[in-house]
C-alpha cells in the first residue's frame, strides 16, 4: 500500500478543489481522496507527511493529521500547483504550512520553549523551527495520513490502534520506516497518550533511543484542559532530557 500512494495520483483532484479557505470536508472526504476504509475508519490523502526531513534534530509526532492540518496541506498544494512548483516543492511547502497548524502550534511552541529546547539549538524561540530554522525540524504522525472515524478526527482511542490492522501497520511499520530515514540523532516529542504508547513500544524494542524521547510532554490541543498542569508536573524531567541531548550536539 505504501508504495502505491503517490502525490501525482491526487494532483488533478487537488487542482480542482475550490479556491482559498472555502474548502469543506465534503470537498475532500470523498472517494477522490480516500486511501482505505476499515469499518468506521476512513483514511484520506494529504501530501505533507510524504516529506521527510532526513537532517532533522527535532522530531515532533502526533497521532494523525486532523482536518485543520489536512485542509492547510491541500490548500498549500493547490497554491504550489498554480505556481508551477515541482513535486518536491509541493511536499515541502505543504509540510511547512500544515505541521501542527492552528492553535496547536502556538501551544507547542510555548511548551518547547519552557523545556529550553530553543536554548539547546541557540534559538531565541522554537518558533524558528517552524520558520527560519525549518531544516532542524521534522513533524509527522504515527499514522501519516488523515484518519477519521464516523467523519470525526481520530484521537487514537476509539478504536485503539492495536485493534485495527490498518492503524497498526501504519503506526508500527510505516512510521518506523520513516524514522529510520532520518540520518541524525534527534529529540523525539510524542504528543498524547496514544502516540506515547507507540513510541514507548518501539523504544522498548530497541528501535528508538529511550533517552531521547520526551515522554510526559502534553498534547498541545486547546481541548486538552489539563495541558498546563501536566506540563508543570513533567517540566523538570523534560528539561533534563533536552539538556543532556544538547551536550552532545
Amino acid at each position: 500500500m505504501l508504495n502505491e500512494i503517490k502525490l501525482e495520483h491526487y494532483l488533478p483532484y487537488i487542482n480542482s478543489l475550490p479556491e482559498s479557505n472555502i474548502i469543506t470536508p465534503d470537498d475532500v472526504l470523498n472517494s477522490n481522496f480516500l486511501i482505505e476504509k476499515d469499518n468506521n475508519i476512513e483514511m484520506y490523502y494529504a501530501p505533507h507527511n510524504e516529506y521527510i526531513n532526513r537532517d532533522a534534530k527535532v522530531v515532533i509526532v502526533g497521532i494523525t493529521p486532523g482536518w485543520t492540518q489536512m485542509k492547510a496541506a491541500l490548500l498549500q498544494a493547490k497554491i504550489c500547483l498554480r505556481e508551477g512548483a515541482s513535486t518536491d516543492q509541493i511536499l515541502e511547502q505543504s509540510k511547512r504550512a500544515a505541521g501542527f497548524a492552528g492553535t496547536m502550534r502556538e501551544n507547542l511552541i510555548e511548551m518547547l520553549d519552557e523545556c529550553e529546547m530553543n536554548k539547546a539549538f541557540g534559538l531565541s524561540s522554537t518558533r524558528q523551527l517552524f520558520e527560519k530554522h525549518f531544516n532542524l525540524l521534522h513533524t509527522t504522525s504515527v499514522i501519516k495520513y488523515p484518519v477519521f472515524v464516523k467523519e470525526k478526527n481520530y484521537t487514537g482511542h476509539t478504536p485503539k490502534i492495536g485493534r485495527s490492522p490498518l492503524l497498526t501497520n501504519y503506526a508500527y511499520h510505516i512510521f518506523l520506516h520513516e524514522l529510520k530515514e532520518i540520518k541524525q540523532d534527534y529529540l523525539l516529542v510524542p504528543l498524547g497518550k496514544a502516540v506515547t504508547e507507540v513510541i514507548s513500544d518501539l523504544a522498548k524494542q530497541g528501535e528508538i533511543p529511550m533517552e531521547r524521547c520526551l515522554f510526559g510532554f502534553p498534547h498541545p490541543s486547546g481541548a486538552n484542559g489539563h495541558r498546563k498542569k501536566q506540563f508543570m508536573q513533567n517540566k523538570q524531567q523534560l528539561q533534563t532530557i533536552v539538556k543532556k541531548f544538547s551536550q552532545h550536539i
